[in-house]
């Protein structure tokens, strides 16, 4: 694609361009972008009758003066692989009035972005009245915008990596009168193997739960297994320490499972069955957790080696 469409004779003198001249060339224009873009949507018009209403203006079959040629194309760009609005208004007295011209880009921010249009317009200036100038644009960005995409990345990735994030890592102990009925015991599970998090459901009077990984996902199990009217639930102890690594050294477990344990005395598989404790203290003493107990309980532990 050439630079510049240079128009045979031209026309010297803007004051002295007709304005059915111009819109002939507006024209011609637009049916060289639509062979360079034939797909469906790869030039979309403002109004899809203006170009019908222009050659009506130019037969005499119209009067009044057409409305102005308003469209956007959509670029792709090869390298880094991103997309570029071009969106182009041609005043009436184009060529021989300044075109205008704005890119805009998602993968942008606002100061390339006008950088980027910068550039183009400092461009566009270049070019002498009466030259045709959509085209060479169009060809300039295809040329030059990589350049604003990857200053960006020079500019903003480093000062990223900088300043590591941190993230709140958080473990809560929850303590539940009961936990018996299947559909419950399933939504917990089945939100523990959701979210991100680790830990694990005792089901049987009491019922304990624990969660632990980042914070938010922490608080979003909380929010969802006690929502909309689980009363006799509470949060009994949290524990939380900041991170800027992904939280794996800080679990002290490995996967969210549900814990069954053996029930206390000769209650069998009455649904007011008591979890046998002293196995529930031999599990939080195999995860580093002999601690909790007491704030579970109200109960000091006592080592079973005493």
């Amino acid at each position: 694609m050439t630079g510049k469409v240079f128009l045979a004779g031209g026309f010297r003198g803007n004051m002295s361009s007709s304005m059915k001249e111009c819109l002939q060339l507006q024209l011609l224009e637009m049916e060289m972008l639509f062979s360079m873009f034939p797909n469906q949507g790869e030039v979309k018009l403002e109004d899809v009758n203006v170009l019908t209403n222009i050659k009506r203006f130019l037969e005499g079959t119209r009067e009044a003066l057409p409305p102005k040629i308003e469209f956007v194309i959509t670029l792709q760009i090869e390298e880094p692989k991103v997309k570029i609005d071009l969106q182009v208004t041609m005043p009436h007295s184009y060529p021989y009035a300044a075109l205008q011209l704005f890119g805009r880009s998602s993968e942008l921010d606002r100061q390339q972005q006008l950088l980027l249009n910068k550039g183009l317009t400092s461009y566009i200036g270049t070019f002498d009245p009466g030259e045709l100038c959509v085209c060479a644009a169009i060809q300039w960005l295809q040329d030059n915008s990589a350049s604003y995409f990857l200053n960006r990345k020079l500019v903003y990735e480093p000062s990223t990596q900088a300043k590591p994030v941190k993230n709140t890592f958080l473990r809560m102990w929850i303590y539940s009168h009961h936990i018996y009925q299947q559909d419950l015991r399933k939504k917990i599970l089945d939100v523990g193997k959701r979210l991100d998090v680790t830990g694990f459901c005792m089901t049987g009077k009491p019922g304990i739960i624990c969660v632990e990984g980042f914070k938010e996902h922490c608080e979003e199990f909380w929010h969802t297994i006690r929502y909309p009217n689980w009363k006799h639930i509470s949060c009994k102890h949290a524990e939380s320490v900041e991170t800027e690594g992904n939280g794996e050294d800080l679990r002290l477990f490995h996967s969210f499972e549900e814990l069954l344990l053996e029930a206390h005395g000769d209650y069998g598989l009455r649904n007011d069955y008591h979890m046998n404790l002293g196995q529930f203290l031999e599990f939080l003493k195999k995860h580093k957790s002999e601690h909790v107990f007491q704030i579970l309980f109200g109960i000091e532990s006592k080592s079973s080696d005493s």
